[in-house]
């Protein structure tokens, strides 16, 4: 994935500085952070990536739970970036933030013991999905864990008819792949055998799951 070709947060630079208004109004943002969190089991001596950490708001949440855990929060996006900074600073908490430029990620082998992510992955084409999800074998610990929430096959009809706001917002070439399930199958490729979804969320957009990966 290179720096020139992704889709910011709504599609739209102009939109950035609403971002978190709209997912607060329009989705049950701080339920299914809470239950990703949850899942991750954050412990006191752990290093955590926040795999494109946009406003910062889900390191943030990850830090009020365990403040003792190091995190790092890496992104794409420097407009981004600079609302997280600011954010992070009034929370007065400690996460490193990491500006992303696609690739490699910046980190050794087998050197974090979680990664979380929220609403990134349908940002990204199948191909970049796959990049990141070996990226992310590569630099989790033995007994690391990936945890990860974001749009995934609609619960019903509804939710389906819906999900078009988003696919008509962030495009159909990069969401197809979350709505119709494959997500799994994607994450299978680069190596990941213990694949759960724990919990899903209906929302007004569409339906949002929460993925523990292993």
């Amino acid at each position: 994935m290179s720096n020139s070709n992704y889709i910011p947060a709504l599609r739209f630079h102009w939109l950035t500085n609403i971002y978190d208004f709209s997912v607060s109004v329009l989705m049950p943002e701080k339920e299914f952070k809470n239950a990703l969190i949850h899942h991750a089991n954050i412990q006191d001596d752990y290093t955590v990536l926040d795999f494109g950490i946009g406003t910062a708001t889900l390191s943030i949440m990850a830090y009020k739970f365990n403040s003792k855990a190091a995190y790092k929060g890496l992104d794409i996006d420097s407009n981004i970036l600079k609302i997280a900074k600011q954010k992070i600073e009034n929370a007065k908490a400690t996460i490193e933030l990491l500006k992303y430029d696609g690739g490699i990620l910046p980190f050794a082998d087998s050197s974090i013991d979680r990664i979380i992510t929220s609403l990134v992955f349908h940002h990204l084409t199948s191909e970049q999905k796959l990049e990141a999800f070996f990226e992310f074998k590569r630099i989790l610990k033995h007994n690391g864990e990936l945890h990860i929430a974001d749009w995934g096959k609609a619960s019903n009809f509804l939710m389906r008819l819906m999900f078009h706001i988003v696919q008509l917002l962030d495009g159909y070439k990069t969401t197809n792949d979350n709505v119709k399930g494959n997500l799994p199958n994607i994450i299978k490729q680069a190596g990941f055998d213990q694949i759960n979804i724990s919990q899903k969320f209906n929302t007004i957009l569409g339906t949002v799951e929460i993925f523990q990966i292993k």
